[in-house]
């Protein structure tokens, strides 16, 4: 299998910091969107910046299309456009006078692509950037990320503060992007109900530590999310619990194949779940 991105034990540390990457590891096949998902402070962040080389690792290692990037590694970075929660553009540029900017860094940079994309978006050509919507922020700035034609794209929190409309045009943007098979996206998202829509898996990050990644459609049909009384609980063998999280009148436990488990258990209600409810009991429950 081919891997647009593969991160192997990553680890990172920050001085005067309790905080650290510890062995984060993930891979992001060809052709694919992976979802990445965790709490505030989780790590997400840290980890697209070593990603990124714009912080230095300090263990483990990091693979763009089989290949580690130095600093040096221009042509790496050609092949990846980036989109952050904020654009951080000049303010007082218009998007023409961005694009020519961008057209002297980027090689590859299609001002006939940019136009398109842009002109689709009714994003004004002649207005200065502070002068836009968040909404067109962001539209501007996946304009200009998908206008360099990269392989791989990473989005973190892209999509944040948007109005509905406005993420499903640009999530029907990503999904556009990936049917070419050697292209792949890389998005943070606290918006789960985005990844459901287009990820094909989700990495779980909590802690600075990778704590699971599965395919997205496994996640959604096959895990599952046991509501037990008390006494239910304790029938249950730990081998077939992931996850539990007590509540007030009764304790949910995330289980990896909800049939089996209905087979094995059959007097437990046992509910299909959804990206939301796993990462909330990954990371308030216990593991």
């Amino acid at each position: 299998m081919k891997y647009s991105l593969e991160v192997e034990n990553l680890t990172k540390a920050y001085p005067n910091s309790d905080f650290r990457l510890e062995d984060v590891s993930f891979a992001i096949p060809s052709g694919t969107i992976m979802g990445f998902v965790g709490e505030n402070g989780a790590g997400k962040t840290t980890t697209i910046s070593s990603i990124l080389n714009t912080v230095t690792k300090d263990g483990g290692t990091i693979k763009l299309f089989g290949q580690e990037m130095g600093d040096a590694d221009y042509n790496l970075r050609e092949d990846i456009g980036v989109v952050f929660d904020g654009a951080n553009f000049p303010e007082s540029l218009t998007p023409n006078q961005l694009a020519k900017v961008m057209k002297g860094i980027y090689k590859r940079w299609d001002q006939a692509l940019f136009l398109k994309i842009t002109k689709e978006w009714n994003v004004p050509l002649h207005k200065r950037v502070k002068e836009f919507s968040r909404g067109m922020t962001m539209k501007l700035a996946i304009a200009t990320a998908l206008a360099h034609k990269p392989k791989l794209l990473i989005l973190d929190e892209a999509t944040s503060g948007l109005d509905p409309i406005v993420r499903e045009e640009i999530l029907n943007v990503f999904l556009g992007f990936v049917e070419d098979e050697n292209h792949s996206i890389l998005i943070s998202s606290h918006i789960t109900s985005d990844l459901e829509k287009i990820a094909d898996y989700i990495t779980f990050i909590h802690q600075g530590q990778t704590i699971l990644t599965e395919k997205k459609d496994t996640l959604i049909y096959e895990y599952g999310v046991a509501r037990c009384k008390r006494e239910q609980f304790k029938m249950i063998d730990e081998a077939d619990r992931l996850a539990y999280r007590k509540k007030e009148y009764q304790i949910d436990v995330l289980v990896k194949d909800k049939k089996a488990f209905k087979q094995k258990y059959g007097n437990i209600v046992v509910d299909n779940t959804s990206i939301e409810e796993i990462m909330l009991l990954l990371i308030k429950g216990v593991r």
